[in-house]
């Protein structure tokens, strides 16, 4: 089976856009493609450029196209615009970055570009800014609005658009034939440094664990592909496994699915509202609970019961979650290898705060945090 093939992420082509238009703004000639820095990894690359135009004096437009290899990505082929204007003299800071159309918007209003897409853009247009200018940039994703009601981006507080986000400007093809095995050569590889890993299935997990201090060579990336892949830690002789995971994905694990892409099998809100009944939660609020269309939802509303009646309901029934994602995962990899693994489970909501970890997993964060 032939290898899939990488792209790049959104940051990569808003930056892109970005270098074409500021080229545009200082040289009449057609910009065809620009070259720019990845940062993460640390690789110089070519990106074809679709259009770029002035459009008045001090202002210049570029679009790219987004190329994410071969993946089963929603934003395949989406334009990605940015807006490049001279700043103003009352302006501070070399270059100030906005979000446009489609760039969707974070609790505090602030536009959603996460910290690799403003150190990526920054670093590539700073060297290029003439000396005394500053510049205003302003990515602006016209389909971004639509695609994003097909995201789980609400689930994480970011609306009205996408975000641009990753932590590295590689595109890896999650769902694609074959991606499974590259993610065991990334374990074995990691393991050769490590006996203990983090398993984060999608960038928000990665990018919360490396703030939370946790050495960011420990973390393996798993997309949907749990438990092969914690068989394959046990069968490679990794002694610990930490998951780290957005609640609504992992607590399908305390349910027994160890593949968890929605298409494949989706027992969300049956698995927490079986949870809820058994700690004791009442059966008024269990059939509400079991009515929600979003895991998110459900965590909300236990915590709003919490504030009225001054239970402690989420501490409870994700404590029970949690030990039994911990407990299903060990029978599972002990069922399919024979091997014994130390797994711990860490939880977080869509605003990035842990919900829960487990016994062990607590244990085992505080290791990683403590030893970098």
């Amino acid at each position: 089976m032939p290898t899939p093939r990488a792209g790049y992420t959104l940051p990569v082509f808003a930056c892109a856009a970005a270098i074409a238009a500021l080229q545009k703004l200082q040289d009449p000639d057609p910009v065809l493609s620009v070259f720019l820095n990845l940062i993460e990894p640390s690789e110089r690359v070519e990106i074809a450029v679709e259009q770029a135009a002035c459009l008045q004096p001090g202002a210049a437009m570029a679009i790219t196209r987004s190329d994410p290899g071969d993946n089963l990505d929603l934003t395949r082929h989406t334009p990605i615009w940015a807006l490049v204007e001279w700043g103003t003299a009352e302006q501070t800071d070399a270059i100030v970055l906005q979000g446009g159309e489609g760039v969707g918007r974070l609790a505090d209003g602030q536009a959603a570009f996460y910290a690799y897409a403003k150190r990526l853009l920054l670093e590539n247009l700073l060297p290029l800014l003439p000396p005394g200018k500053t510049l205003r940039v302003t990515v602006i994703l016209p389909e971004g609005r639509q695609l994003a009601k097909r995201t789980s981006n609400e689930a994480f507080g970011v609306v009205e658009g996408l975000s641009l986000l990753g932590t590295s400007g590689i595109s890896q093809p999650l769902s694609a034939p074959g991606q499974l095995e590259i993610y065991r050569e990334d374990l074995k590889q990691k393991h050769t440094q490590f006996d203990g890993l983090v398993f984060c299935i999608g960038e928000n997990g990665l990018d919360l664990a490396q703030q939370l201090g946790v050495e960011p060579n420990r973390l393996v990336k798993t997309a949907n592909w749990l438990g092969p892949l914690l068989v394959e830690a046990a069968l490679q002789g990794v002694q610990s496994i930490l998951l780290f995971g957005y609640h609504g994905k992992l607590l399908k694990l305390a349910g027994g699915i160890f593949h968890t892409h929605h298409h494949v099998a989706d027992g969300r809100m049956e698995i927490l509202t079986a949870h809820c009944a058994k700690v004791g939660v009442p059966a008024a609020d269990l059939q509400i609970i079991f009515a929600v269309p979003t895991a998110e939802d459900g965590l909300k509303y236990l915590r709003d019961l919490d504030a009225v009646s001054g239970q402690t309901w989420v501490e409870q029934v994700y404590g029970e979650i949690a030990e039994a994602i911990d407990q299903r995962s060990q029978t599972y990899v002990h069922a399919h290898s024979d091997r014994v693994l130390t797994i711990g489970s860490v939880l977080f909501d869509r605003h990035r705060n842990i919900v829960i970890a487990s016994k062990t997993g607590a244990g085992l964060l505080k290791r990683l945090i403590e030893s970098g």
